[in-house]
C-alpha cells in the first residue's frame, strides 16, 4: 500500500500496439510514484526521505491512469511487487522491481488544476479554518508520517 505523488504522466501501451483494438486487447499504463517520509534526526533537524516506485497498471486501472492521472497527482495504490530480469545489449543482466496495481484510488486534486475546486460563492460564507492546538501540533511534528 502506497500513498504518494505521480512523478510523470502515465505512459499507456496496448499489447498489440494498436489503439483501435482497445476493447479487445488489454492496455498497460506505467508511471513513477514518489513516497516521502519526514522525521526528526537525533540532533532534532527535520529530515525528508523520498523513495521512487515504478507502478504498472493493467486494464481498468490503466484506463483510470490514462484518463485522470497526471504528473503531481496524489494517489493511493494497492498492489504486489514483481521483479523482472532481462539482459541488455551489452550482455549485462538487469533487474527492476515494480508495483503491479490491484487497487488504485485518486486522492485530492492536481496541484496545477485550480479550476477543479469550485470557488466559494459570494452569498455563502467562507468556511472557518479549523482551530489548531499548539501542544498537539508540537507532538505531531515528531511523528514519522
Amino acid at each position: 500500500m502506497l500513498i504518494g505523488n505521480v512523478g510523470k504522466d502515465p505512459e499507456v501501451r496496448y499489447l498489440d500496439n494498436n489503439p483501435q483494438n482497445a476493447g479487445q486487447n488489454p492496455k498497460v499504463a506505467s508511471f513513477t510514484l514518489a513516497t516521502s517520509e519526514r522525521y526528526r534526526d537525533r540532533s532534532g533537524e527535520l529530515r525528508e526521505n523520498t523513495e521512487w516506485h515504478n507502478i504498472v497498471a493493467w486494464r481498468n486501472s490503466a484506463d483510470i491512469a490514462e484518463k485522470y492521472i497526471r504528473k503531481g497527482s496524489q494517489i493511493y495504490v494497492e498492489g504486489r511487487l514483481r521483479t523482472r530480469q532481462w539482459t541488455d545489449q551489452n550482455g549485462t543482466t538487469r533487474y527492476t522491481t515494480e508495483v503491479v496495481v490491484d487497487n488504485l484510488q485518486l486522492l485530492g486534486r492536481r496541484p496545477d488544476a485550480p479550476a477543479a475546486a469550485p470557488a466559494p460563492s459570494a452569498s455563502a460564507p467562507a468556511p472557518a479554518a479549523p482551530a489548531v492546538n499548539p501542544a498537539a501540533q508540537a507532538e505531531s511534528d515528531d511523528l514519522p508520517f
